[in-house]
């Protein structure tokens, strides 16, 4: 296993933070655009450093960073990644460079400022990812609220912008304290397992927590509360009401994000169903059932939708539904379709959210009625906008097909009425994006403007290529996703079949369930 003295995680995370504190200073927008793209590009060949500093063959946690946070809370700065989190930190470069190139000509306006935020969210983001202690994990999650609100509030393009923004942290917070209470659970049942009293034996260490059982009476409560706190970022059929919000009232770049980097189904993946396998195996039918809601009732009012955003956003609700099927047929298949759809929710996701800023951008709405023909205007982005719809539909040879059969085999092999959910939320989702499509793309010209109207630049086409080049390279060699997160994969499954039994992190020190540790302090 590659083991180097460089902290290469903490500066992917620290990196975005001192950016946006420069940002802040330079003289004018151009200089700030200019810099905030090349520090977004420098971002990404870091995060593709990390891929190069990986051992795909093992389920093992890596390049960990470990030092003392709070010692009276025996709480550290741990962080580290697994093949579950390991493709997280480019993707969300990636994404983030995306919408900084994105907002080029659609941000105006404190431009300085936007910029900021959006690395701030960067920072935030990446500490979700590769947080290995549920304190600060806690810290990263809450942060990603502070720029959303005001990069909603203050460049939002619907007119109820700044109420869009406080649903969406009104939501979060609501979210919020069950996580917090879960959380505290697993730290005061780590002191009673270990027969010392709080603080001195409260542990927020995961690989730690791994290793602990949590008692018959808690490990319920503890379930729950985690499963609602990540349910409401996810969003989960009904704590989904914000989405569509936030997707007609805030800016393309911040729907990306949102959209594309589905935290909320991170964290069930990564805290909620390991830290208490036995609890998530009693209770995930649940899952099952919230998860088949949500499909099919994102879908069905997705086919009734005649604005483009509020359309995606149903979609998203949708698909959402459709990974947390995978998620709770707790086999190998399911899992792994699982991660896999939550891996191309960053491209495709993110890029068709981008594509409906670009067109908001030039025509100033996206509802259906001031559509109509605009194939004829703008063919680059009706060629996009196809090859990125088929993608969430599952068509064969792009990523989403991949991941969509792995999930359907998983469903039938865990449950018969979710596996024919499952078929019937795809065959849904070609149904509205193929009416939505033709409608909007090839219907008769309603507009002047249309007419009118440019096609994307070459900036925006470049993005848009480079979203669609991965959405075809996970289609055709879907193995770079499925190798890359098999041995996780499998030890996740084998942990949950063991109900509590050995953690997938076999072998580890017994005063720190970890396998390799950097020191910050060197130590």
């Amino acid at each position: 296993m590659t083991t180097v003295d460089f902290p290469i995680l903490t500066v992917l995370i620290v990196l975005p933070l001192a950016t946006a504190g420069l940002l802040l200073f330079l003289p004018n927008p151009a200089s700030a655009r200019r810099f905030a793209l090349v520090a977004s590009l420098a971002e990404l060949l870091l995060s593709l450093i990390l891929l190069g500093l990986f051992d795909f063959g093992s389920a093992k946690l890596q390049l960990i960073e470990r030092a003392v946070w709070i010692p009276s809370l025996n709480v550290f700065y741990t962080v580290g990644v697994d093949g579950f989190s390991i493709l997280f930190p480019p993707l969300t470069a990636l994404l983030t460079s995306a919408v900084i190139a994105a907002s080029w000509t659609q941000i105006q306006t404190q431009v300085r400022l936007y910029l900021a935020l959006t690395f701030v969210l960067e920072s935030a983001t990446l500490g979700v990812f590769c947080a290995l202690d549920l304190a600060l994990f806690f810290l990263f999650w809450e942060l990603t609220l502070i720029p959303i609100f005001f990069l909603v509030s203050l460049w939002g393009i619907g007119p109820q912008r700044r109420y869009a923004a406080s649903k969406y942290t009104l939501f979060m917070l609501a979210g919020g304290v069950p996580l917090l209470f879960g959380i505290i659970l697993l730290a005061l049942n780590h002191a009673e397992q270990i027969g010392m009293s709080a603080p001195r034996g409260l542990s927020f260490d995961y690989l730690t927590l791994l290793h602990v059982p949590v008692s018959e009476e808690m490990r319920t409560a503890v379930f729950l509360l985690l499963f609602l706190g990540f349910a409401v970022k996810v969003p989960l059929f009904p704590f989904h009401t914000w989405l569509p919000t936030i997707a007609m009232e805030g800016p393309a770049g911040v729907s990306a994000l949102i959209t594309g980097l589905k935290l909320g189904l991170y964290g069930l993946m990564r805290f909620a169903i390991p830290l208490v396998p036995d609890a998530a195996g009693e209770n995930i039918w649940i899952l099952t059932v919230l998860g088949t809601v949500g499909l099919l009732y994102g879908a069905l009012i997705a086919l009734k939708q005649t604005n483009l955003r509020r359309l995606l956003a149903y979609s998203s609700i949708s698909h959402a539904g459709f990974v947390v099927i995978g998620l709770a047929t707790l086999n190998h298949q399911g899992v792994q379709g699982a991660l896999f759809q939550l891996i191309n929710f960053t491209v495709v996701s993110g890029g068709i959210f981008l594509l409906a800023g670009f067109l908001h951008h030039r025509l100033g709405s996206t509802e259906l009625s001031n559509l109509g023909g605009l194939a004829r205007s703008m063919p680059l982005l009706t060629a996009f906008f196809f090859l990125f719809g088929i993608a969430a539909m599952g068509v064969p040879g792009t990523n989403g097909f991949a991941a969509e059969h792995l999930i359907i085999i998983g469903a039938f092999k865990a449950h018969a009425g979710a596996g024919l959910a499952a078929l019937f939320g795809v065959i849904l989702g070609a149904a509205y994006f193929l009416g939505f499509f033709q409608r909007a793309f090839w219907g008769p010209l309603r507009l002047n403007p249309i007419r009118t109207a440019s096609d994307l630049r070459p900036r925006e086409s470049a993005l848009a290529v480079i979203l669609i080049a991965l959405v075809f390279l996970g289609g055709l060699v879907p193995g770079i996703v499925t190798t890359a997160s098999a041995p996780a994969v499998t030890a996740w499954v084998a942990r949950i079949d063991a109900a509590g039994g050995p953690s997938p992190y076999a072998e580890l020190p017994e005063n720190l369930r970890i396998t390799k540790v950097k020191s910050l302090s060197g130590g």
